[in-house]
C-alpha cells in the first residue's frame, strides 16, 4: 500500500489498512512517499517506483493500492512496471461499497458510482486497439469497441439515474409521511460506533461490526425517551475522509433520513488518534448534502478505550458541548437520551390551536407541518393539539383564532400577534403510554 503525502500524522496507513482488510485482501508491505507534487506519469518518483516494484516481486503479491486518486494513465504506467493490478483509493472504497450492498437501492447505487468512475477510463483502457488509421473504411476495431462501450455505458448511466430517481422521490414520501413521532438521525465516521450506539438505546439488534463501512443501508428503529415519547432513530452508512463525490450524489436517496431528520447525533470515536480529522471529515459531506446547518449533537462514542482522562479533556476543550458515551458500555447513555429530549423541545412546541371551521388551509397546513396529537370540535371552531416546529409557525400565528402553549392558561389572539414564538414549553408527557409502541423496525 503506497501513500505519497506531504505531511507526516501518527499513522498515515491506518485507514488503508483497515480498508484493505475490508475488502478481503492480505496486507503484506507498505511504502510511503513524502513529496512536495506527484510525477505526472506514475504519481511516485522513479525511485520509489523501482522499490515499489521490488516489494511487489518479493512478497509475490497481487495488487498494489493507494491512499490517493490517480489519473487512468497513472494507473497504466504503474501496472506496466509493476505487473501487478493497480487500485487508487475510490477504487477500493466503491469495491467495498459493492461487495456490501444488500438492497435494491444501495446496489443502484453503487452501479451507478462505478460506472461513472469507470466512463472517463473507458479510452485508455481500449488505446492498444485504436492505433490504426482513421477515415471511411480505415476505422480501427479499438475505436469501434471503445465507441460501443461508451455508449452502453451512457445508457446504463442514465437508466440507474431515472430508477434512483424514482427511488428517491418514493423515500421522500415515505419519511415525509412519518407523523407518529419526530427523527433522529446517526451520523458519523465509518467504524465511530453508530450501529451499536444504536443497539443500546433501542435494542434493535442490527449488525455491529468492527470493520469500515459495517452499514451501507439505513435502518430506523423506536427509540423510547422517557419525559417526551417515542422517536424514530435511524442509522445511515458512515462517512470517510475524501468520500467520493459520486458516491454521495449516488445515496442522497439512502441519506434521505439524515436530510429530513429534526436532529443529528454526530458520533465520533473519542479513542481514535485522528479524532479531531474525522469530525472535520464528517461535517465536509454534511456540508456537501446542504445539511450542515441542522440542529445536531456531537456524540463522543468509545469513551472506554481512551488511553488516559487527558485525551478525553482534550476533545471536550475543543467541543466542550459534547455528550461522551460508551455505547458498548452504557456508560453516558442516560445524558444522551435527557440532551436528545431537550434537544428536540428547542424545536419543537407542543400548543393547542383554535382554527375556525372555514379555515380549510390551516387545518391542512397543521397536518402537514406538524404532528396532530388530538382534535376537538365547537360550535364554530376546532381546537387542535398538536406539535409543531419552531420555524413552521408563521402562518399560525397570522391565522388561527388563538394558539395556547400546552399547560399555559393564556391564548393568543390573532389580532394581537406580533408573529414571535410563545414562551417554550418543556417536554411533556402528553402522549398516552398505551399508545407507545414497543420497540421494532419501522417500514
Amino acid at each position: 500500500m503506497i501513500r505519497p503525502e506531504d505531511k507526516v500524522d501518527a499513522d498515515p496507513l491506518e485507514e488503508l489498512h483497515g480498508l484493505a482488510i475490508t475488502a478481503g485482501t492480505e496486507v503484506v508491505d507498505e511504502l510511503i512517499q513524502r513529496r512536495a507534487t506527484a510525477s505526472h506519469a506514475t504519481y511516485l518518483g522513479k525511485g520509489k517506483v523501482e522499490e515499489l516494484r521490488t516489494l511487489v516481486a518479493k512478497h509475490d503479491a497481487d495488487v498494489v493500492i493507494f491512499d490517493n486518486d490517480l489519473t487512468p494513465a497513472q494507473i497504466r504506467n504503474l501496472e506496466e512496471r509493476t505487473k501487478v493490478k493497480v487500485l487508487d483509493r475510490t477504487e477500493l472504497i466503491l469495491d467495498i461499497f459493492a461487495a456490501g450492498a444488500r438492497t435494491y437501492e444501495s446496489r443502484l447505487a453503487i452501479e451507478l458510482a462505478q460506472l461513472e468512475y469507470s466512463l472517463p477510463r473507458l479510452k485508455r483502457m481500449w488505446t492498444h486497439l485504436s492505433r490504426q488509421s482513421m477515415g471511411v473504411g480505415m476505422r480501427g476495431p479499438g475505436e469501434k469497441q471503445l465507441e460501443v462501450d461508451r455508449r452502453l455505458a451512457q445508457k446504463r448511466i442514465r437508466d440507474l439515474k431515472a430508477d434512483l430517481a424514482k427511488v428517491e422521490r418514493r423515500r421522500e414520501v415515505q419519511v415525509a409521511a412519518r407523523k407518529e413521532a419526530p427523527t433522529v438521525s446517526l451520523v458519523g465516521y465509518t467504524n465511530a460506533g453508530k450501529s451499536t450506539l444504536m443497539n443500546a438505546l433501542t435494542d434493535a439488534n442490527v449488525q455491529a461490526a468492527d470493520k469500515l463501512f459495517a452499514t451501507l443501508d439505513t435502518r430506523t428503529r423506536r427509540w423510547s425517551i422517557p419525559g417526551w415519547g417515542t422517536v424514530l432513530l435511524s442509522d445511515t452508512v458512515g462517512f470517510i475522509r475524501d468520500l467520493p463525490h459520486s458516491l454521495v450524489a449516488s445515496f442522497k436517496s439512502t441519506l434521505e433520513e439524515t436530510r429530513q431528520a429534526d436532529l443529528l447525533l454526530h458520533v465520533a470515536d473519542a479513542s481514535h488518534p485522528q479524532v479531531f480529522d474525522q469530525i472535520s471529515a464528517v461535517y465536509t459531506v454534511l456540508e456537501e448534502l446542504k445539511i450542515e446547518a441542522k440542529d445536531t449533537l456531537l456524540v463522543l462514542n468509545k469513551i472506554d478505550l481512551v488511553d488516559s482522562p487527558l485525551t478525553l479533556n482534550r476533545v471536550l476543550d475543543r467541543y466542550p458541548n459534547a455528550i461522551p458515551v460508551s455505547a458498548k458500555g452504557g456508560k453516558g447513555l442516560a445524558m444522551l437520551t435527557e440532551m436528545v429530549g431537550e434537544a428536540l423541545g428547542r424545536e419543537f412546541l407542543d400548543l393547542q390551536i383554535e382554527v375556525d371551521h372555514s379555515d380549510g388551509r390551516l387545518l391542512a397546513y397543521l397536518s402537514s407541518k406538524g404532528e396532530v396529537l388530538s382534535r376537538r370540535f365547537d360550535d364554530h371552531s376546532t381546537v387542535v393539539h398538536v406539535r409543531m416546529p419552531v420555524g413552521a409557525m408563521g402562518p399560525v400565528y397570522r391565522t388561527a383564532i388563538a394558539v395556547t402553549p400546552v399547560g399555559g392558561s393564556a391564548g393568543m389572539d390573532r389580532t394581537s400577534a406580533d408573529g414571535n414564538s410563545p414562551a417554550l414549553p418543556a417536554p411533556i408527557d402528553s402522549i398516552e403510554t398505551s399508545d407507545v409502541p414497543t420497540p421494532g423496525e419501522v417500514a
